[in-house]
């Protein structure tokens, strides 16, 4: 009997659970699951707020980065990043140099992973996937909290992370040519579809 854990352990993991790419791929498509380090955890639906979040950063992300040579992808979408992991992170972006990590699935290491932070996935998102996103050689991972209107921005040096802080309201990428986000502007586009504004 295969075991899918509702949340993340509480510590991070330091031994390999039992679980490999070939047992996630023979499970059906609902409900939806993640492999990390050989641990099957369930996804949450997210709520409206979350998904909010995730269109404003999505129409973002397509109007500048893809003149760029950026392809711009949004969960569910499976991301092998070894054969104990398979991700479904909210949003990705993959630059024209690794182009060729991209299939029918994603196969390899984004170039940007974007988790939209809930109750029920911010252990995971801080825990786990932080690190195993920076081992897998992932060059930016942005953590978005929705109801604190913040984002920690992430940029991997020498296989760890670092934070990078935005200058004048606006953050600018070091490693990704052109990738830069106007915080006032993605939270007052989002509290004008919430109705807040």
């Amino acid at each position: 009997m295969i075991e899918v854990l509702s949340e993340a352990p509480l510590t991070p993991t330091t031994a390999l659970g039992p679980y490999r790419v070939a047992d996630y791929q023979a499970l059906p498509d609902e409900p939806r699951v993640e492999l990390v380090y050989g641990r099957l955890l369930l996804m949450s639906s997210p709520v409206v707020r979350h998904q909010v979040v995730l269109m404003q950063l999505l129409e973002h992300l397509r109007a500048t980065m893809r003149p760029r040579g950026g392809r711009v992808l949004v969960a569910p979408m499976d991301v092998t990043l070894a054969d104990h992991s398979v991700v479904q992170p909210d949003l990705l972006l993959v630059m024209q140099e690794r182009a060729n990590i991209i299939g029918d699935r994603v196969q390899g290491a984004p170039d940007l992973l974007v988790e939209i932070l809930s109750p029920s996935t911010a252990r995971l998102d801080r825990g786990d996937k932080l690190r195993l996103y920076a081992e897998s050689g992932v060059r930016e991972y942005w953590l978005v909290d929705p109801e604190a209107r913040a984002i920690e921005f992430l940029e991997q040096r020498e296989a760890r992370w670092l934070v990078a802080l935005p200058r004048g309201g606006t953050y600018r990428s070091a490693a990704i040519t052109g990738l830069e986000l106007e915080l006032g502007v993605l939270w007052s586009a989002v509290a004008t579809e919430m109705g807040e504004e």
